[in-house]
């Protein structure tokens, strides 16, 4: 449909004015259309035309309001760094409304009651990197919120210690609610509201549950079986999020809030991406317990509506949960079946882990590499690009005394591992080039990672460089908050 035959649908206002604030955004001066994503216009029926033309371009600057959407900015507090803040909410994000179960947001539209010290505004690289990693990781089958589109402009601010081009990138989720936002409600110690936004919740991301007895605990299981996928899947590719923060954790079980996030260039377990985690507790390895650790934020949250005990005590089921999808998505990267010798198959992972570390392997390069290996006599293709060969060596044959053990061969694994393994990942270092080359006014390469982010299984000749490993200057750098 026409950008004009949109309609908008605003169903947050049922919540009491203390939760939101109607607000319209600040345009940015002289917007640019960098991309759009032909894959979000099918989600919410767009012609792909309309996304070409100025009154899209509009659109996404805030200059132009659709039929039916009241722009609004939600309130919710948060855990950041484990330390309480009670207020917190969209500081530069702004909610246009539903399309097709799609709420429609605004990233970098300026000043709302909810931005404390900061300016509203988002800078071009950080647009740039949630724009294509949302849909990267759409494209491994990681749960996530979508993209439709990101403009630049005229507008700067000011951020590390230099003017940046401001630009504005158009989120979609099926909700937007947190974590966090249950807690600021929680400290109302009003249980009705509480309530509402359970509700709420469950029309949006639970709608199985809404006529069930006890739908608010229902609730919060889903959600724990949700995020225990969801973080298998984190570790399972070596993606750190970097900001784990409750206001950062989705109700939905989405990723969510891309900030100084990375993909792993070479494997170290306790790897820190954001440098201003100066105490590792969002570091790759403890993500899951971190995760954990928000679930039980939750609970506590919910307790005027719920039985906390009950909700304490289904939380012990997300690290068995979190293990077994993660071991049974690990062995299909090595072309093994989880479900049969499950403890020799733990320890072969294991001491897979070990391996890539002491050898400074880039991670996801070694599983695509490893998809491709034709005989265990000549495993230069992966060695070669390991700075230590002995721990894989040593690994080597242990996988090929499993194997032998198990009876597969190389087709039967390679079967399974080309559903898992994709040739392209995208690491910092590809999206910076695309990040320089945009602050140059050439959005080429923008677009080009879209589609490989959008299909990173395919063979993308003409990128084959983007599958060679993290050059080691680029490996494993930390990010800042506002990367």
């Amino acid at each position: 449909m026409k950008l004009d035959e949109l309609k908008l649908d605003v169903d947050y206002f049922e919540f009491d004015e203390k939760f939101y604030q109607k607000l319209k955004p600040t345009p940015l001066k002289n917007p640019k259309l960098i991309s759009f994503n032909k894959k979000a216009c099918d989600l919410i029926g767009l012609d792909y035309l309309e996304c070409e033309r100025k009154d899209f371009v509009d659109f996404i600057n805030g200059s132009l309001t659709l039929e039916g959407s009241v722009p609004y900015s939600m309130v919710y507090a948060g855990h950041q760094f484990g330390y309480f803040v009670p207020q917190l909410g969209d500081g530069r994000a702004i909610n246009l409304g539903s399309v097709n179960n799609w709420h429609l947001q605004t990233k970098g539209s300026g000043l709302t009651k909810y931005s404390r010290s900061g300016d509203g505004r988002a800078v071009l690289r950080s647009s740039i990197r949630e724009y294509l990693m949302s849909e990267a990781m759409h494209g491994l089958g990681i749960a996530t919120t979508r993209a439709l589109a990101i403009i630049d402009s005229d507008t700067f601010a000011h951020r590390d210690w230099e003017e940046e081009s401001c630009s504005i990138v158009m989120r979609m989720s099926p909700s937007w609610i947190r974590i966090g936002t249950f807690e600021f409600f929680a400290r109302t110690k009003n249980k009705q509201a509480i309530s509402q936004l359970a509700d709420y919740v469950i029309k949006q991301s639970y709608s199985h549950l809404e006529n069930e007895e006890n739908k608010y605990e229902k609730m919060f299981y889903s959600l724990v079986d949700k995020t225990a996928e969801l973080l298998a899947l984190w570790q399972t590719y070596g993606f750190q999020h970097g900001v784990m923060n409750t206001d950062n954790f989705s109700m939905a079980g989405l990723t969510i809030d891309y900030g100084p996030y990375a993909f792993m260039d070479y494997f170290e377990k306790n790897a820190i991406c954001n440098h201003t985690d100066v105490e590792g507790r969002y570091s790759y390895n403890n993500q899951p317990y971190v995760a954990r650790w928000n679930l039980m934020v939750l609970a506590q949250a919910l307790k005027e509506i719920c039985d906390e005990k009950k909700l304490m005590s289904y939380i012990q089921t997300f690290l068995p949960q979190h293990e077994n999808v993660y071991l049974s998505k690990m062995n299909k990267r090595v072309g093994l079946d989880a479900s049969k010798s499950g403890n020799s198959n733990l320890q072969l992972i294991l001491e897979l882990l070990g391996a890539l570390e002491a050898s400074k392997m880039d991670y996801n390069v070694f599983f695509y590499r490893l998809t491709n290996l034709k005989s265990f006599d000549d495993l230069s293709s992966i060695l070669d690009i390991a700075v230590f060969q002995d721990p894989l060596k040593n690994w080597f044959e242990s996988y090929k005394k499993v194997c032998e053990e198990r009876g597969t061969s190389f087709e039967t694994r390679r079967k399974i591992m080309k559903k898992v393994n994709p040739k392209y990942i995208l690491k910092n270092y590809i999206i910076q080039e695309a990040i320089e080359k945009a602050h140059e006014g050439d959005y080429c390469i923008v677009n080009d990672l879209l589609k490989i982010a959008q299909n990173p299984f395919d063979e993308h000749s003409e990128f084959e460089r983007y599958a060679n490993p993290t050059p080691m200057k680029f490996a494993n750098v930390k990010l800042s908050c506002s990367s």
